[in-house]
């Protein structure tokens, strides 16, 4: 059976609430501290971009079975999209003065990320992070 919870982020606050909800689900499915840290840095970074980029969006936290357990978190928006997702994805890359760690930073710390982004019509990231023995 899997266990989903999904939020609108739209501010800060909804930030933080993420990103204490997916470290909660991440820590009751059994994910190591090293690794409730990854699920709870990308989820934050991938909130952030929604509220920073697109001004609101929906986030989904899932628990999922393939083989082994997993969290599967999809981020969605409405805002202008990215427009050039290859560059995005370069280290160092930002739009936004920021460190450009983002969505490479995220892809580093998830074991799979799929990234669908189109001008004007906004972008969905979605991410699984798999339970390891």
């Amino acid at each position: 059976m899997n266990i989903k919870h999904q939020m609108t982020i739209k501010d800060e606050k909804d930030i933080i609430l993420v990103r204490k909800l997916g470290r909660e689900v991440a820590t009751n499915l059994g994910f190591n501290h090293i690794d409730q840290v990854r699920i709870t840095t990308a989820i934050s970074e991938l909130a952030r971009n929604v509220v920073k980029y697109a001004g609101d969006g929906t986030i989904s936290i899932e628990v999922i079975h393939k083989y082994v357990p997993g969290l599967l978190v999809v981020v969605a928006d409405n805002g202008p999209g990215i427009v050039s997702v290859k560059k995005a994805m370069e280290d160092g890359f930002t739009t936004s003065n920021s460190l450009g760690a983002g969505l490479p930073g995220v892809k580093r710390l998830m074991d799979e990320f799929l990234i669908d982004s189109a001008l004007q019509q906004g972008t969905r990231i979605k991410v699984v992070k798999w339970l390891k023995n």
